[in-house]
């Protein structure tokens, strides 16, 4: 199913997608996808933000050096060969601050978020320095993040949302193509920052995305699936504005 131009229908109508894309990547995540130490939910707060999709894990057993339970690493994929792939030169850190372990209400360790991003983060100059600014706060405390930002860039985000967090996080400019103006970044937080970039356009069929759960460790988010499944159950009203029927 090809990714489709939701700049056609108003925000609150994208809000209602929204919802059932996140619900199930989360599903599709506890099905299987996910180690059995870490589980994952959506529409959550943790640290002042509020993710569309956490992967915690449960607090038992032996700590590794990032500060998290040992995962399972024999189920975990090697970093993905990604069409484009930036890195950070040296730790990154915006100010000196003591180590912070990102958790949620249930004590358990925030691991991972996923985010989509919305027509609100895009809204306005202080929306987007919000998120950009919570992102690599995020990413400072080594929470590792999937962004994908189904919306093409405007004034305030030239170069897409990633384009913002990277110069943020760099002082480097982003180069968005032009034919390809919707992203999909996965982000792996060590003692570097990795970006791993795939852009699409409308039309194009959604790449399955990694999600980082320790460094050089990732699992593979179905996004393709995920999305068909969330887009098959919105209202047929919709979907002919989407995509309207052949003939």
């Amino acid at each position: 199913m090809p990714m489709h131009d939701w700049t056609r229908v108003e925000a609150g109508i994208f809000h209602a997608f929204h919802h059932r894309w996140i619900t199930a990547i989360s599903d599709t995540l506890n099905a299987g996808v996910l180690p059995a130490d870490l589980y994952a939910l959506p529409e959550q707060v943790a640290a002042g933000f509020g993710p569309d999709v956490l992967t915690l894990q449960e607090q038992k057993g032996d700590t590794n050096k990032w500060g998290g339970a040992a995962t399972t690493s024999r189920v975990l994929q090697p970093r993905p060969a990604q069409k484009v792939t930036a890195q950070t030169e040296g730790e990154f850190y915006r100010r000196k601050k003591s180590a912070i372990v990102v958790r949620h209400v249930s004590g358990d360790r925030v691991v991972a978020m996923i985010e989509i991003v919305s027509p609100g983060n895009k809204a306005s100059k202080n929306a987007a320095r919000a998120f950009v600014t919570k992102t690599c706060e995020l990413l400072e405390q080594r929470v590792h993040l999937l962004i994908v930002d189904p919306f093409p860039p405007g004034p305030r985000d030239p170069a897409g949302i990633h384009g913002l967090v990277w110069e943020e996080m760099t002082g480097d400019t982003y180069s968005l193509p032009a034919d390809k103006p919707l992203t999909l970044v996965a982000y792996e937080s060590e003692l570097v920052t990795r970006a791993y970039v795939e852009t699409i356009a409308v039309g194009d069929a959604l790449p399955d995305m990694p999600l980082f759960l320790e460094p050089d460790g990732c699992v593979m988010v179905p996004l393709e699936a995920t999305y068909r499944a969330a887009f098959e159950a919105q209202p047929r009203r919709w979907r002919d504005v989407l995509q309207p029927p052949a003939g």
